[in-house]
């Protein structure tokens, strides 16, 4: 048995997957690691992958698969008795494996650590990084919190046994981590555990990413209400994009990082935050649509 399961659902580029199984592979001089590539991209994309690191174990899926079912049909095919789940444009450091399973070993059963930038060379994805991620970034509380990122975080293979029930293919992490935590079981922050984000944007793309995830979150926010709570919940919606703004920019500021890179991001940031605005309106009295089947 792998001490290992590390689940990277791929949704983006073969370029993308490529740097984070790299990464991954030079976890195994530490680590006997089982990787898992749930992928929904054209099968010449994981066969490639499949021939560059013979090791991996691919799961093709259909084009259509949500995110959060490719973490599910991981879940499903790890053997690990620890299961890791990333992203496909995330890079873990070396000694990344080691430091989750010290984790595990010493009591956690689930932990998370933070996220930073690691694609740098633009305003564009300096402003998609700020917008997304402001919480993300370290310095966090350590220890014992009230919520985990959903890319650079490990579980105990009986934990997720246990709530397996709370898996959901329309629902994201936080449905999982709320539920883990309202049973008892503290979620751990270690930020000294730091991923990196390597995703690089268009303009015309995050824009859309950011009101697909939006729609996806607000649909499943208020499956089954009544017609006047979603149309209530959708007008409050016009709010939210000052208040998106207002909490990134503060957020960063009272961290004390990236404050030249917040200041080119600002004119983007608000853009951004108006699209993350809409998708919010839209979902809360419309519904999902397919906008989760096509978050990337």
């Amino acid at each position: 048995m792998p001490d290992l399961s590390v689940i990277v659902p791929a949704v983006n580029t073969a370029e993308d997957l490529h740097g984070t199984l790299q990464a991954l592979e030079a976890q195994r001089p530490d680590v006997d690691l089982e990787i898992l590539v749930i992928s929904r991209l054209a099968p010449s994309v994981g066969e490639d992958a499949a021939r560059a690191f013979p090791d991996l174990i691919l799961v093709q899926v259909s084009p259509g698969t949500t995110i959060p079912a490719m973490r599910i049909a991981g879940f499903d095919r790890a053997t690990a008795g620890a299961i890791g789940v990333i992203e496909d444009h995330v890079i873990v450091p070396p000694g990344w494996a080691r430091r989750m399973l010290d984790e595990l070993e010493a009591g956690a059963e689930v932990v998370g650590g933070s996220v930073v930038n690691a694609a740098t060379e633009t305003t564009l994805d300096w402003a998609a990084f700020l917008c997304e991620y402001s919480h993300c970034l370290p310095p966090l509380n350590a220890g014992e919190v009230s919520w985990l990122t959903g890319n650079n975080v490990v579980y105990r293979r009986s934990l997720i046994e246990r709530y397996r029930d709370t898996l959901d293919d329309t629902a994201w992490e936080n449905r999982l981590h709320d539920t883990i935590r309202e049973g008892g079981t503290p979620l751990i922050c270690r930020p000294d555990i730091v991923v990196g984000h390597r995703k690089h944007y268009t303009f015309g793309e995050y824009l859309s990413q950011r009101y697909l995830y939006a729609r996806s979150y607000a649909g499943a926010r208020v499956a089954g209400a009544s017609l006047p709570r979603r149309l209530v919940w959708g007008a409050a919606a016009a709010l939210l994009p000052p208040l998106l703004f207002v909490r990134t920019v503060s957020r960063i500021r009272a961290k004390g990082v990236h404050r030249a890179e917040l200041r080119r991001s600002l004119p983007l940031l608000a853009i951004f935050v108006t699209s993350w605005g809409l998708g919010e309106g839209v979902g809360y009295v419309f519904g999902p649509g397919d906008s989760l089947s096509r978050v990337c």
